[in-house]
C-alpha cells in the first residue's frame, strides 16, 4: 500500500526551525518590526513572513501593536530572556506598582533595564488616553536616547560610561545628545538631581521622566519612567511626577 502524504524532509524542517529563530532574534534585537521586514530578512513570501509572525504571536513570543500593526517580542520571549540575565524578578515584583502609578498619574509607564550600551523596556502599562504613548515592552532603544537609559548610564560605573562615550553615539532625532561632553554633562546633572528627562531624544513626538529602583546593596538596578505625548510634556508637568515615581520606585526596590 502506497503513502501518498508528502514527507516533510529533515532539511525543509531545519530550514523551518531556522527561519523561526531568526525571526526570535529579530524580535528580540530590533524592538519592532513589520512584515516586510521578516520578508526581506528570511527571503519569504509576504504571506509566509505573516504566517510566521501570527505563530509567534499565538505561542506569546510576540505581540502586534494596535496601532502601527508592527510587531514586537511578546511575554514568553521577554521572561526567557529576563530569566537568563536575572532581571525577572524585578519585573514580577514591580508589575502591581506599575499598574498603581499608571492609575495614579494617567499616564503610559515603563520599568526598564540596562543591557549592553542599550536600554531594554521590560514592563510597561499603557495609559488609558485616546492620544498616549504606546508601550514599549521588549524593545531595546540606544541608552542615551531615553530618560529611563540616562539615568542608568548615570549611575552606572565609570568604565561603562567611558566605553559608551568613547563610541560612535546613534542619532535617532534631531534632539539627541550624540555629542559626548554635552552628554557627560547631562549625565553628571541627573546624578546630582535624582532624575532624568527625555526631550524628545527617542521619539520626537514623546516626552519622559524617570528615576531609579535601588537594589538591596543600594545600586541602581533598573528605572521606572513615565512617556507622555508631546502635547502634555511639558518639563514642569514631567516634574509634578517626581511625588510619585520615587514613591513607587523606592517600593518597588524594597520588594526584590
Amino acid at each position: 500500500m502506497r503513502n501518498n502524504s508528502r514527507a516533510v524532509s529533515p532539511r525543509s524542517t531545519l530550514d523551518s526551525v531556522d527561519k523561526a529563530l531568526t525571526l526570535l532574534m529579530m524580535l528580540r534585537g530590533s524592538g519592532e518590526v513589520r512584515v516586510v521586514d521578516v520578508s526581506r530578512e528570511l527571503g519569504v513570501a509576504p504571506s509566509t513572513a505573516h504566517r510566521l509572525l501570527s505563530t509567534l504571536v499565538v505561542r506569546g513570543f510576540a505581540e502586534q501593536d494596535r496601532v502601527s500593526r508592527s510587531y514586537r517580542a511578546g511575554r514568553v520571549l521577554i521572561e526567557l530572556g529576563l530569566s537568563a540575565v536575572g532581571d525577572l524578578d524585578i519585573r514580577r515584583e514591580a508589575r502591581r506598582y506599575l499598574l498603581r502609578l499608571a492609575a495614579e498619574v494617567g499616564e503610559t509607564v515603563h520599568l526598564l533595564v540596562l543591557e549592553g550600551f542599550g536600554v531594554r523596556f521590560i514592563d510597561g502599562v499603557e495609559s488609558s488616553h485616546l492620544i498616549r504613548v504606546a508601550s514599549r515592552i521588549g524593545v531595546l532603544l540606544p541608552a542615551h536616547t531615553t530618560s529611563g537609559g540616562k539615568l542608568l548610564l548615570a549611575y552606572a560605573s565609570e568604565q561603562r560610561r567611558e566605553a559608551l562615550l568613547s563610541g560612535r553615539l546613534k542619532r535617532i532625532t534631531r534632539d539627541t545628545l550624540v555629542q559626548p561632553d554635552t552628554l557627560t554633562d547631562e549625565l553628571d546633572d541627573i546624578k546630582r538631581l535624582g532624575y532624568a528627562m527625555n526631550r524628545g531624544e527617542s521619539d520626537e513626538g514623546l516626552r519622559a521622566i524617570a528615576v531609579g529602583v535601588r537594589g538591596g546593596t543600594g545600586d541602581v538596578v533598573a528605572a521606572v519612567a513615565i512617556a507622555v505625548p508631546v502635547a502634555r510634556g511639558s518639563a514642569r508637568r514631567l516634574r509634578e511626577f517626581l511625588g510619585p515615581l520615587h514613591r513607587y520606585a523606592d517600593v518597588i526596590g524594597r520588594s526584590i
